[in-house]
């Protein structure tokens, strides 16, 4: 009876020992107020997503990658983002070693169409302008304490650009990753929300109802010339940018040449979906509260909003001053001055929606489409001129 006794005992203190460890490998012992404050943060993210359908094909795969990554655990058991040999971890490297950036903006290139910068050259010039905002950001940001490699890193959100913001982080900054990437593709979703106030304040009822000249028909040749000249040119004065210029223009020249439609095809479909759902994803589990919620994280938000505000104002405050020195039926819309930032299409779409509201005849996505494209290679360039002093 006494060694039934004994064996009782040490059977009950062998489950209690078994519960407690189980009850040490959930969720709910490791849980923080900091995990619960970042599942709101990604539910928000996807609720913005499917109820306003801001940037749906960003935001759901970030939302849920920021629950995923703050679902807590047990450390150890190579289950998360940051635990070697973890599945996330593996997935993870595309966007710390930035192999997923230069793969979406091949997508890009595949899918864009620059007969509005061909035939209105002088677009090119909104689209530089508009990235006075990172070089604002990146001043600010050496004020307040940043390092010049870290302001660089942040600064890039100003181009509107997710891809270059992750690619320069994972070279200047890998240890702040999470904040500028979610930040930036934050400032692409918004864009319909923090634009308009902006274009409006700074421009007049006349300025919003001028009319702007059909883009001239652009031939084939010259459809296929722009990419090959324009990876010269670019990369020739900027050869750090190379990784996301060479593939975006070699994009367009897949989609251009007419003879690649497969290539073309699968670069701007399966291609850019595929890295689409794995750097979102990732990006939003690399937010795991214990490394994420700090100071500067929340600095980065701050300055990432001050930078992508600051490249909205010089992009339309660019086309006034260039209207200055244009005749009477050459002048530019300054409601598309928006559009230099490379949040392609939405920005150009913010254009023509605000154009429309002041006169219903007057389109205005088109000549927008010419500085919005000028944006995406622009944040690049910008991004190569960044890394060249700071890397």
């Amino acid at each position: 009876m006494i060694t039934l006794n004994a064996s009782s005992s040490g059977f009950f203190e062998f489950v209690q020992n078994q519960l407690v460890q189980f009850w040490d490998y959930t969720a709910f012992a490791n849980f923080t107020f900091g995990h619960l404050a970042m599942i709101v943060v990604g539910l928000f993210f996807i609720t913005l997503a499917i109820a306003k359908e801001y940037e749906p094909l960003l935001l759901i795969p970030i939302g849920f990658g920021i629950i995923l990554g703050n679902i807590p655990f047990f450390p150890g058991l190579k289950i998360g983002i940051y635990e070697e040999g973890s599945v996330l971890n593996i997935l993870y490297h595309g966007v710390q070693n930035g192999w997923y950036p230069p793969l979406i903006f091949l997508g890009i290139g595949a899918m864009t169409d620059f007969s509005a910068l061909i035939s209105n050259p002088k677009l090119m010039l909104i689209g530089a302008a508009a990235q006075m905002g990172i070089f604002a950001a990146y001043a600010i940001a050496l004020q307040s304490g940043f390092s010049p490699a870290e302001a660089g890193a942040i600064g890039i959100i100003g181009g509107a650009d997710g891809p270059t913001a992750i690619f320069i982080a994972s070279k200047l900054a890998p240890e702040l990753m999470g904040a500028i990437a979610v930040s930036a593709y934050s400032y692409m979703a918004l864009v319909p929300l923090i634009q308009p106030p902006i274009m409006r304040l700074l421009t007049t009822k006349k300025e919003r109802t001028i009319r702007m000249k059909a883009p001239r028909q652009v031939s084939r040749l010259e459809k296929i010339m722009f990419p090959i000249v324009g990876i010269i040119l670019t990369c020739f004065i900027v050869p750090t940018g190379l990784p996301l210029l060479g593939m975006l223009f070699f994009g367009n020249l897949l989609k251009e040449s007419g003879v690649t439609k497969r290539l073309a095809n699968t670069a701007s479909g399966p291609m850019i979906d595929i890295v689409t759902i794995l750097i979102g994803l990732t990006v939003g589990a690399s937010t795991q509260a214990t490394t994420f919620i700090t100071y500067k994280s929340l600095g980065i938000f701050g300055l990432g909003a001050a930078s992508f505000i600051i490249a909205t104002a010089s992009g339309v405050l660019f086309v006034k001053i260039i209207n200055l020195f244009l005749k009477e039926g050459n002048k530019i819309n300054p409601l598309i001055g928006n559009s230099g930032v490379s949040a392609v299409p939405d920005s150009a779409r913010v254009s023509q929606v605000e154009g429309l509201k002041y006169d219903k005849t007057n389109h205005l996505l088109m000549h927008a489409m010419g500085p919005n494209v000028a944006g995406v290679i622009g944040s690049a360039v910008a991004a190569g001129i960044l890394l060249s002093f700071l890397y």
